[in-house]
């Protein structure tokens, strides 16, 4: 049953930077070429250089909005540290690697379980692997806290693409008039959302902007945007 004083019955929520914190990915990708430049006898610091810049290129020669997993580009990034053949393994060490210093942003797994406890709907509308943003969820323990997860590579494009955002949509079916996206990003968070009639709420100020109908600094902050009863 809704709240008769709730602003919104929705939240779409971007994942990086906004429910998992941007630097503990880097880290779990250092781990893991760290790992691979001791059991190779690599140079650490040359090696994680080159497998950040391979990753880098595979990111930027998509086209437009079209997506590119993130797995093929660490295949990629990996299989460059070693002649195009990367080593067996290697996709078990990088995903314990990046697993084991995985950690959410401030508030976030508080909020989540919160706006959820209050029956709120929430979705997930992230460009990202599937496969991985279903393991940061369930690390977690959120998962079970939404009701639709849209990602880049289940629908191919990125945002700004409308794509995204109305599969997020139609996954929930809940009203866009009614929905909050919550993201770290002007142009493809906040911008792309308000473009298919939803409000945003842009997390940081590399998201604030005239589209943003909320501007927060913390993500607790949520809870009173949607207007749900402390």
């Amino acid at each position: 049953m809704s709240d008769a004083s709730r602003r919104y019955e929705a939240v779409f929520w971007d994942i990086g930077g906004v429910i998992v914190e941007l630097s503990s990915v880097r880290e779990g990708y250092a781990a893991f070429v760290g790992e691979l430049a001791a059991e190779h006898d690599l140079e650490p610091d040359p090696a994680l250089e080159a497998w950040k810049s391979a990753l880098g290129e595979h990111f930027r020669g998509r086209e437009g909005t079209e997506y590119r997993t993130a797995r093929e580009g660490y295949r990629k990034a990996t299989a460059a540290l070693f002649d195009g053949d990367p080593p067996d393994g290697w996709e078990r060490t990088l995903d314990e690697a990046t697993s084991g210093t995985l950690r959410a942003e401030n508030g976030a797994v508080d909020t989540v379980e919160a706006l959820s406890e209050a029956g709120v709907t929430q979705a997930v509308v992230s460009d990202i692997d599937t496969r991985e943003a279903e393991n940061m969820l369930s690390t977690f323990g959120i998962r079970d806290c939404f009701e639709h997860v849209t990602t880049s590579e289940a629908v191919g494009y990125t945002k700004p693409d409308e794509r995204m955002f109305r599969d997020a949509l139609e996954g929930t079916g809940v009203d866009p008039a009614a929905t909050v996206m919550v993201g770290d990003r002007y142009e493809h968070d906040v911008a792309g959302a308000a473009a298919v009639g939803l409000a945003a709420a842009g997390y940081g100020e590399d998201a604030w902007g005239p589209e943003a109908t909320h501007e927060i600094t913390a993500l607790p902050e949520l809870v009173d945007v949607v207007g749900v009863r402390r």
